[in-house]
């Protein structure tokens, strides 16, 4: 796997594991939650392929421009699903050689470095045995649930928060761009007067605290089933 081509063409066949496993888990939903789903709803794909101390693969909507001097790019599809896959490496962005990642993951610097705001997925793993089928395939149905659970999350509350439902459409539009702290924020918004969505919110965007939006989302949830806010 020394080769870069060789690379390049694992990296794709994993993208494709992980996009066929999302389409065979979205199969088992209902039409409605199916047009939901961020990778159904988005349209054509650009899929990163950040070559760092780790491998970030994060898919989004953003137009990244035609490829210039040293980058490739390889397109995939898989049952009307299109994307193409762009590799960046510190050769190609000299800003990702400047990201230390000796304590974890560094993906909100990786975005930055590439200029992305918004994702539909991002994926952190190895390269070898990091990008093998089962992984792809555990990936793309984890993910798929997920955002299933999310868009019937999103159903429930459009029918409790009555006289919000802007907020709400907010609220999934900026789940579905993978924007967690707008998620957040969205959700104080919500139900502005809520102890619990406040201690929620407020423990989310903590410094140092990793934005947890599908908690608030559950928190918000149930709020509504206690006195109106």
């Amino acid at each position: 796997m020394a080769d870069p081509m060789a690379m390049r063409r694992a990296v794709a066949g994993y993208v494709e594991g992980i996009h066929r496993a999302y389409l065979t888990q979205a199969a088992t939903f209902p039409p409605a939650v199916q047009g939901r789903l961020p990778l159904l709803a988005a349209g054509r794909l650009t899929v990163a392929a950040v070559g760092a101390r780790n491998l970030h693969v994060l898919a989004t909507t953003e137009p990244l421009g035609p490829p210039r001097g040293q980058e490739v790019e390889l397109p995939g599809s898989v049952e009307g699903l299109e994307w193409v896959v762009r590799f960046y490496d510190p050769v190609v962005v000299p800003a990702l050689g400047l990201i230390d990642e000796s304590e974890g993951p560094a993906s909100e610097k990786v975005r930055a470095a590439l200029g992305i705001s918004t994702v539909v997925y991002h994926v952190v793993t190895q390269p070898g045995s990091g990008l093998s089928p089962h992984h792809a395939g555990h990936v793309g149905s984890g993910l798929a649930s997920a955002h299933s659970a999310a868009a019937r999350d999103f159903e429930r509350l459009r029918d409790r928060a009555r006289g919000r439902e802007a907020l709400v459409d907010e609220m999934e539009g900026a789940a579905v761009a993978g924007l967690p702290r707008a998620q957040v924020l969205l959700a104080r918004a919500i139900r502005p007067y809520d102890a619990a969505v406040g201690e929620a919110v407020d423990a989310s965007l903590r410094p140092g605290a990793t934005p947890d939006p599908d908690g608030v989302r559950k928190v918000l949830l149930e709020s509504f089933t206690q006195e109106p806010a």
